[in-house]
């Protein structure tokens, strides 16, 4: 496995690197410690990366686009956001430009790597500190877990997202949604967000239509 790591401090790119290699055996990693830097290494035709870690707004950060940037240079490596910034704007912002998850520095060393695994198992990793009211005890690892891409997905999506999809399918706003399952309408925003990359959908009227019908706990 090949891992890309951008972070604009070495302490916790050393140390970034010692944890990842709990979770893959012989893996090797390239860093890089601006924006500039990363997106050139990214951009190498020798080099073939499984997963790419990102911090925002480090020097020469573009904005969220930045994480499109990345995907479109190494389209088969997975995009995550390793951040200080636990802002539920920087999490939507991030999920809807691509990225597979974002991961609060803050997190431990258990967390991340549970949030890790479940992006490589094809989920797409939320974390629980922006999803704080009403969140379900149906996580994983600390975080909302949203399930890879399958005709049983709906199935295993975690109950307040089907809730949230339920609502969407009645045709509620997202502050109706928010109003009935006691939530904010940022972190509504965030389950639709997630729930729509997981789809494979763009908008919500595909998200509607994705499933006949959902079934919530």
């Amino acid at each position: 496995m090949k891992i890309l790591i951008g972070d604009d401090h070495v302490l916790f790119r050393e140390g970034l690197r010692r944890l990842l290699e709990q979770l893959r055996e012989n893996a090797t990693f390239a860093e890089a410690s601006n924006f500039d830097e990363l997106l050139d290494m990214a951009a190498s035709k020798d080099e073939a990366y499984d997963l790419v870690l990102t911090d925002l707004r480090m020097p020469g950060w573009p904005g969220f686009s930045g994480i499109g940037m990345l995907r479109d240079r190494q389209p088969n490596a997975k995009v995550v956001v390793i951040s200080a910034s636990e802002a539920q704007s920087d999490v939507r912002e991030a999920l809807e430009n691509g990225a597979a998850g974002y991961i609060p520095k803050s997190s431990s060393v258990k967390i991340m790597l549970s949030a890790l695994d479940l992006i490589f198992s094809g989920g797409v990793y939320v974390p629980a500190t922006v999803l704080r009211e009403g969140i379900e005890a149906d996580q994983r690892g600390g975080g909302s877990v949203i399930p890879p891409t399958d005709p049983q997905l709906e199935q295993l999506l975690t109950q307040r997202q089907r809730e949230v999809l339920d609502r969407l399918r009645e045709g509620k706003s997202n502050k109706q949604i928010a109003h009935e399952l006691g939530l904010s309408e940022g972190t509504v925003k965030i389950h639709m967000t997630a729930i729509f990359k997981s789809l494979g959908v763009r908008n919500r009227t595909q998200a509607a239509m994705a499933f006949p019908q959902s079934h919530s706990a």
